[in-house]
């Protein structure tokens, strides 16, 4: 980082951030993603200015150049990086079991250190991580989607006593290519069982397609009630 700053600096490292926001935050607007476009450039570009700002203030300290490991300016970017957690989390979420977001708070993150590094004037490690960063983000895209993982769930079903039920949820979900597991012995009352499963499937990682049908799987069933969690 140069001991002085000029507006000549300042305007590239911003121009440079502003860019690199935008490579990542076009990424996450074409999927979509709650996070985008101006998401990325505003984050992007706070931790640059987070960075020009520690730029700024190390001549006005009265210190040596070689004095500078006893400031404590790099609070300032540590605490960007502190604070860019609590964003991260609010873009993940969980509901039945079901997480997403991961990605995106990732990103962010790492849109962060890249704005810290192109704020710092450090435009070759900035450029470099940018690169990587996205060939990470738009090659690895087309291997995952072609990746499967094992996915398990939780299922309880409520059926009526004597019914086929059981048997014909647990056809339907060999249809669909999932595996059940029967777990714990059936609880009788009223005329009405309630039996619980463990089942496995296979689908990519950040597909959600099998787990959301399995209500619609015991209605025509013939399950009174049916409540499914995912296994971690």
């Amino acid at each position: 980082m140069p001991l002085t700053l000029d507006w000549l600096s300042a305007s590239t490292r911003l121009a440079c951030a502003l860019v690199a926001g935008a490579a990542f935050g076009f990424d996450r607007s074409e999927s979509g993603k709650a996070a985008g476009l101006r998401t990325t450039i505003l984050v992007c570009l706070a931790a640059c200015v987070a960075m020009l700002q520690v730029n700024a203030l190390l001549p006005e300290t009265g210190k040596q150049p070689n004095s500078f490991a006893t400031l404590d300016l790099m609070r300032l970017p540590l605490g960007i990086l502190t604070g860019m957690g609590f964003i991260g989390a609010g873009a993940v979420f969980r509901k039945d079991g079901l997480i997403s977001g991961v990605t995106t708070a990732a990103m962010l993150w790492f849109v962060t250190v890249i704005g810290l590094c192109l704020g710092g004037g450090q435009y070759r490690l900035g450029g470099g991580a940018s690169v990587v960063g996205l060939a990470v983000m738009w090659g690895l895209r087309m291997v995952e989607h072609k990746l499967e993982r094992r996915k398990a769930a939780w299922l309880t079903i409520k059926h009526p006593s004597g019914s086929d039920c059981t048997r014909r949820l647990a056809d339907e979900l060999a249809r669909i290519g999932c595996s059940v597991e029967p777990r714990g012995g059936e609880r009788r009352e009223e005329g009405t069982c309630e039996s619980r499963y463990l089942v496995h499937w296979k689908e990519p990682f950040d597909v959600h397609r099998v787990a959301p049908s399995f209500e619609e799987i015991g209605r025509a069933s013939g399950a009174l009630s049916l409540q499914w969690s995912m296994t971690d």
